[in-house]
């Protein structure tokens, strides 16, 4: 594993802000609001030559046994205690604050080489505030400015004493098959507010890594983490819960939706997470719709299944309303779990890995070519103001997901439910279930365009 440092200090000192100028993205949620970070979140930090891995933290707070404040405090002492190092930052604008002296204390008993920041140090109120840190005794303070990028120049001569250099690969290497498909699969768990997306999350990993409380919102950044199951990798993405976008009015909260939404486009396999009480509901809908523009296979997971009344039949009744509710998606796979009871996470991972497979699927160019044939015979496009459509032939450009070219006559004029027609023939033929499939229309190229017509 990587050197790693932690970022901590009392809240609204610029850890995400610093965390998010290291990692080179904007991955963590950055508010003028004290407490947006919640749960730890990891990045991998590139500074000049020096590469190591980085942890934001919650702020340093303290909070009623139990509580969230609580939890999240041992979050922090959590990261504290994977890391090799501290950055303890503080706000040199503000200067030192009775918490600052507290959590200093705190960072001592850490036993490890401890970093002082002075975060905000542009302009005169940073420099007064900076000069003030030296009585934490955590020796000199490093002035940066996270926001503007100063002072990054002095913590890389900080970090260059503890972090040994990287040495930059002479030629790119180019990932081999065998590499592609032992990387690990990428799963964003979506799903509307209080589905049980961090409960399940915790019980694949075995421990309390992600805040859970019955309050709806608890999480507000998607948070990575990465876990083996039954000898395959996964790094799934906990993500906020998605409201409808009349519902949303706070600032933080659209941040939050945003992150999600990166979420799902960065992801291979989304896993939509619905409530088994309140199923199938219209943000449920439009979350799915989503995935299958945004090309990504679809899993959907009913959560606390362990509150509902045993039935016969209750599973299969699941898989007709997901047809039913869900036709642009046929044949997606429906999983019943309990992410608090650990039921069906067996069923849930496989069906992860079955979409997978199926989304990086390529269909033999002969067995396509058959499959077209077949299906303009059983049912040949209609003709459109008394002309006869004409469908040449088809070939599948990518995977990922399954993407064909039409070559036809009139692209315009052939309508949308005969390409409905072709997908879902398509996905019963080559077993297709559930990944979006994208067909696109190009005409053929009329080899007698050039030649004018004789005059009469």
């Amino acid at each position: 594993m990587s050197f790693t440092i932690a970022i901590i200090g009392r809240p609204n000192v610029g850890k995400s802000t610093l965390f998010n100028r290291l990692v080179g993205q904007k991955l963590a949620l950055v508010d003028d609001m004290p407490g947006v970070t919640r749960d730890r979140r990891e990045g991998e930090a590139k500074l000049h030559d020096l590469s190591f891995t980085i942890i934001d933290t919650a702020g340093l707070d303290e909070g009623p046994k139990g509580s969230l404040t609580a939890r999240m405090q041992e979050q922090t002492e959590t990261a504290i205690a994977l890391a090799d190092a501290l950055f303890f930052v503080i706000d040199a604008r503000i200067g030192l604050t009775p918490a600052d002296r507290a959590f200093a204390d705190f960072a001592r008993r850490a036993d490890k080489p401890v970093l002082l920041l002075a975060n905000k140090s542009e302009g005169k109120h940073g420099e007064l505030g900076a000069m003030e840190s030296y009585a934490l005794g955590l020796g000199d303070p490093i002035q940066i400015s996270a926001e503007h990028g100063e002072g990054m120049g002095e913590l890389y001569d900080a970090v260059s004493k503890l972090v040994p250099p990287t040495e930059d690969e002479d030629e790119e290497h180019e990932e081999t098959d065998e590499e592609r498909a032992a990387r690990p699969i990428r799963v964003a768990i979506v799903g509307r507010p209080n589905a049980g997306k961090s409960t399940l999350i915790n019980h694949l990993l075995g421990e309390e890594r992600l805040l859970t409380s019955p309050e709806a919102g608890t999480t507000r950044d998607s948070i990575a983490v990465e876990i083996e199951y039954k000898g395959r990798g996964f790094r799934i993405f906990d993500t906020a819960g998605l409201r409808r976008r009349s519902r949303i009015e706070e600032k933080l909260e659209k941040l939050s939706v945003a992150d999600a939404l990166r979420a799902v486009r960065f992801a291979e396999v989304v896993v939509l997470m619905m409530d088994a009480q309140n199923r199938f509901e219209e943000q449920d809908l439009r979350i799915a719709d989503l995935i299958e523009r945004e090309g990504r296979a679809l899993v959907i997971a009913v959560n606390k299944w362990d509150l509902m009344e045993a039935q016969p039949g209750q599973i299969a009744g699941l898989r007709r309303d997901a047809d039913h509710w869900l036709p642009q998606v046929a044949g997606a796979p429906i999983v019943a779990v309990s992410g608090l009871m650990g039921e069906g996470i067996d069923r849930l991972m496989q069906a992860i890995v079955q979409s997978y497979a199926v989304w990086n699927r390529r269909v033999p160019t002969a067995a396509l070519n058959r499959w077209f044939e077949g299906a303009i015979a059983n049912n040949p496009p209609p003709a459109v103001s008394g002309r006869r459509l004409k469908l040449n032939y088809i070939t599948q450009t990518k995977a990922r997901p399954p993407s064909f070219v039409l070559f036809c006559s009139r692209a315009d004029a052939i309508p949308q439910s005969y390409l409905r027609y072709l997908v879902n023939s398509m996905r019963e033929t080559f077993e297709l279930p559930g990944t979006p499939v994208r067909i696109t229309l190009r005409e053929k190229a009329n080899p007698f365009a050039h030649k004018r017509k004789r005059p009469n």
